[in-house]
C-alpha cells in the first residue's frame, strides 16, 4: 500500500488546507470545490486529508457502514440492533472516476434473480462505500450529466435509491463531497456548483523559495515515502488531535444575532441566490471559531467564511469569473458590526438601510456607464498593421434558437441532437450486450412466455432465463461539437456589424454551455485562418478569445473552411462518437488568395461530401444584398439564417420554420 503524502507537508495552499480542515471539523459545511490550473497539488492535498480524519465506528459486517449507536433502520444489510457493540475502521476516501457507469456509482441489482426468484441481490456502489467518509471527484466538471443528477439527489436526501422495474433498494449515503477541476476544461452545472459548501482557487506560487521547497519535499517523498511520512508524523498527530478537540468544542460555539445579521447582510449585498449560502456561511463561521479554540463567532470568522462560501455563488452565467469584492465585503461587515441588539432607529441596521446597495462609484453602476460608452478605438485603424482594427465589444447576448444535427447519433449524453442514450424515451428492445442495465419488461415476458411449458412451470411465477432478458433501447439527446468559423475580415467591420456578430456568437456559446457541447473557434482574415481555440468544453475560454478578436483585411473564406475541415478531421480521431455542427458566421464574401470564390466552393463541398451538419449565419446587411451566404450554405449542404432569425423569439425565424415544415 502506498504511503500517503503528509497533509502538513503540503507547501502553501493555505485556503485549500483551511477549507479541507473546516470540513473535517464540521462535515455539515458541505464539501469543497478546488479550482485551479494543473500541477498545483490539488489532488495531493485532498488525498492527504484522509489520514487526519478520526476513525469511524461501524456495525461489524455491514457493507453500508452503519453507525452502531444509531443504525439505519432501512439498511439492506439490517436490521441492526441499536446501541450494540461495534468495530472501528479508518475513514475512507472513495474516488469517483469521470467515466464511471451508473451501476458503479449507485450499485447494481440482479434483475434476473429479482424476476425469477423474488430476491433483492444488491451489489453496493461507490455511494455506499463513501457513506460517512469522503467522495472525491477529480475533474468534476467533466462528469457526465446522468452521474451529476445522481450525486445531486444523494447529496440532497442523504440516501441513494436504486430502482429497476418496480424493485427498489435504498441505503444511507451521507458523505463529504470534494471535487477538483481545471476551469480551462469547462465549468460546472450551476446545480452542482451550489452543492459544494466552499470553494477555493489554487495556483502555483511565483516565489522561487517556495517553489524550491515544493520540489525538495516532493523529491524527498519519492526517494523514501515511509521515512518522509515519519518525519512529519508528530505534526500530523497534532493536527489530528486539534480536529478532535474542535469537533468536541463545536456544539458549545455560540453564533450570536450580531454575527447572523452580518451573514445575512453579506449574502444580500452580494445578491446570492437562495438561502444555502447563509446556512453554509453560518456553519463555516462556527467551524472557524471551534478550530481557533473559541466559543464565540467573531467578525473575522464571518469574513473568512464569506471568502470561502460566496465566490462560486456569485456567477450569473458561464462567462462570469468567480470572485468577491473584498472592499465591499469589509464595508458590509463594518456597517453591520453593532452589538447583538437590533438598531432601534432602523437606520442602516437591516436590509432596508441600504447596507447591501452598491455605491455610485462601484459595481453595476460603473459597468453600466462603461457599457453605454463606445469601445475605445472602435472602427479606427490599430497601429498593428494595414487595415487591422481594434477589437469591438460584443452586443448583449440573447436566447438563441436551437440548432441541431439531423439524424440520430450515439454520442455522449447532452441536450442538443437526437441520439441513442442510456436515458430517455424507450423506443424498442434488444438482447443485452454485457450487463443488463435497463430492462424492457414487456419484451422480456414476451420472449419467456412461449417456453413456460417446456421449462416445467408449475406455480404462478414466470420461469425466466438469461436468454429471455431484453435491454430497453432509449432515445434522448446528445452533446455535439459546435465549431464556430468566424469571418473577421474588413467587410465584417463595415457598418459596425462586428459588435452584433460577436453578440450572436456569444449567444450561441451560452446555448452550447447549456446543452453540454464542446466548442471550437476558427477565425479567418487577411491572408490566413487561425484556430483561435481548439475543441474544448470551456465555453468561457471561447468567449474570452472572441472578445479579443480583431478585424480587418481581406476575406480568405477558403482558408477558414479548410482549417475548420482539418480541425474536424483531427477531432474525429479523438472523439469519433461526437457529431459536429459547423456554424459559419460570414457575409459570404471571398476575396483572399487566387480564385477565391472557386476555392471557397471547393472547400465547402468537402463538408457536404463528409455529411457534416452546417449552418451559415448570414451577416450581410444594408439595402443591397448579394445572397452570397445562402449560396455558401447550399454548397455546404446546410442551411442559412440571418442574425435576426437566430433569435429564439424572432418572428421572421418562426415564419421561416413554419414554411420549412410545410415544404
Amino acid at each position: 500500500m502506498t504511503t500517503p503524502f503528509p497533509f502538513t507537508a503540503v507547501v502553501g495552499q493555505d485556503d485549500l488546507r483551511l477549507a479541507l480542515l473546516l470540513n473535517a471539523v464540521s462535515p455539515s459545511v458541505g464539501g469543497v470545490l478546488v479550482r485551479g490550473e494543473k500541477g498545483t497539488a490539488k489532488s495531493t492535498a485532498v488525498r492527504a486529508l484522509t489520514s487526519l480524519l478520526p476513525d469511524v465506528a461501524v456495525v461489524p459486517g455491514c457493507r453500508f457502514s452503519c453507525d452502531p449507536a444509531s443504525p439505519d433502520p432501512g439498511c439492506p444489510d439490517g436490521p441492526h440492533e441499536g446501541g450494540g457493540g461495534g468495530a472501528s475502521r479508518p475513514a475512507r476516501m472513495v474516488e469517483l472516476p469521470v467515466g464511471a457507469s451508473e451501476d458503479r456509482l449507485v450499485g447494481s441489482l440482479d434483475i434476473e434473480r429479482a424476476l425469477a426468484e423474488g430476491v433483492k441481490a444488491f451489489e453496493p456502489g461507490l455511494l455506499a462505500a463513501a457513506h460517512r467518509g469522503i467522495l472525491y471527484v477529480d475533474e468534476v466538471n467533466l462528469l457526465h450529466d446522468h452521474l451529476v443528477d445522481l450525486l445531486l439527489d444523494a447529496a440532497a436526501m442523504g440516501a441513494s435509491y436504486v430502482e429497476r422495474e418496480g424493485v427498489s433498494v435504498r441505503h444511507a449515503a451521507r458523505f463529504l463531497l470534494v471535487g477538483t477541476m481545471n476551469p480551462e476544461e469547462g465549468e460546472l452545472r450551476p446545480q452542482l456548483l451550489d452543492r459544494f459548501g466552499l470553494t477555493v482557487e489554487v495556483s502555483a506560487s511565483r516565489e522561487p523559495d517556495q517553489r524550491v521547497e515544493v520540489v525538495r519535499r516532493r523529491l524527498a517523498y519519492d526517494d523514501d515515502p515511509a521515512g518522509f511520512a515519519a518525519r512529519w508524523a508528530d505534526e500530523e498527530a497534532a493536527v489530528r488531535q486539534r480536529i478532535v478537540g474542535a469537533r468536541e468544542l463545536l456544539p458549545s460555539v455560540r453564533l450570536g444575532d450580531g454575527a447572523l445579521r452580518q451573514i445575512a447582510a453579506t449574502c444580500a449585498a452580494f445578491e446570492v441566490d437562495g438561502m444555502r449560502a447563509d446556512i453554509v456561511m453560518a456553519r463555516t463561521a462556527t467551524a472557524l471559531a471551534a478550530w481557533a479554540g473559541r466559543t464565540d463567532v467573531l467578525a473575522e470568522d464571518v469574513r473568512q467564511a464569506a471568502l470561502l462560501a460566496l465566490p462560486h455563488r456569485r456567477r450569473r452565467n458561464p462567462f462570469d469569473a468567480p470572485g468577491l469584492d473584498e472592499d465591499k465585503l469589509d464595508e458590509t461587515l463594518e456597517e453591520f458590526s453593532g452589538d447583538d441588539d437590533p438598531d432601534p432607529d432602523g437606520d442602516g441596521g437591516g436590509p432596508g438601510g441600504g447596507g447591501g446597495q452598491p455605491q455610485p462609484d462601484e459595481g453595476p453602476a460603473g459597468d453600466g456607464a462603461d457599457a453605454a460608452r463606445p469601445a475605445e478605438g472602435e472602427g479606427e485603424p490599430a497601429p498593428g498593421g494595414a487595415g487591422e482594427q481594434s477589437p469591438v465589444r460584443a452586443a448583449e447576448p440573447f436566447r438563441a434558437k436551437v440548432l441541431s444535427v439531423p439524424g440520430i447519433g450515439e454520442g455522449v449524453a447532452g441536450r442538443r441532437s437526437r441520439a441513442r442514450t442510456e436515458h430517455g424515451r424507450t423506443t424498442g428492445a434488444r438482447r443485452p450486450q454485457g450487463t443488463l442495465t435497463k430492462l424492457h419488461l414487456a419484451a422480456t415476458v414476451q420472449a419467456a412466455a412461449p417456453h413456460q411449458r417446456a421449462r416445467g412451470r408449475s406455480g404462478r411465477g414466470l420461469v425466466v432465463r438469461r436468454d429471455d432478458l431484453r435491454q430497453a433501447t432509449r432515445e434522448g439527446r446528445e452533446g455535439n461539437l459546435v465549431l464556430f468559423v468566424v469571418d473577421a475580415s474588413g467587410s465584417m467591420a463595415a457598418r459596425q456589424r462586428m459588435s452584433a456578430v460577436k453578440g450572436a456568437v456569444l449567444s450561441l456559446l451560452l446555448d452550447a454551455y447549456q446543452r453540454r457541447d464542446k466548442v471550437g473557434l476558427v477565425t479567418f482574415r487577411g491572408s490566413a485562418a487561425d484556430v483561435a481555440l481548439p475543441p474544448t468544453s470551456s465555453v468561457d475560454a471561447a468567449a474570452a478569445r472572441l472578445e479579443s478578436l480583431p478585424t480587418g483585411g481581406r476575406t480568405p473564406l477558403a482558408a477558414g473552411l479548410l482549417k475548420a475541415h482539418d480541425v474536424l478531421r483531427v477531432e474525429r480521431l479523438r472523439d469519433p462518437a461526437r457529431r459536429a455542427l459547423v456554424v459559419v458566421v460570414t457575409d459570404g464574401r471571398a476575396t483572399g488568395g487566387p480564385e477565391p470564390v472557386a476555392q471557397a466552393s471547393r472547400a465547402a463541398r468537402l463538408f457536404a461530401a463528409d455529411g457534416v451538419a452546417s449552418v451559415v449565419v448570414d451577416c450581410e446587411s444594408g439595402p443591397v444584398r448579394l445572397g452570397l451566404a445562402g449560396r455558401l450554405a447550399g454548397e455546404l449542404g446546410g442551411t442559412a439564417v440571418t442574425l435576426d432569425e437566430l433569435r429564439a423569439d424572432s418572428i421572421a425565424g418562426l415564419v421561416k420554420d413554419v414554411q420549412r415544415r410545410a415544404a
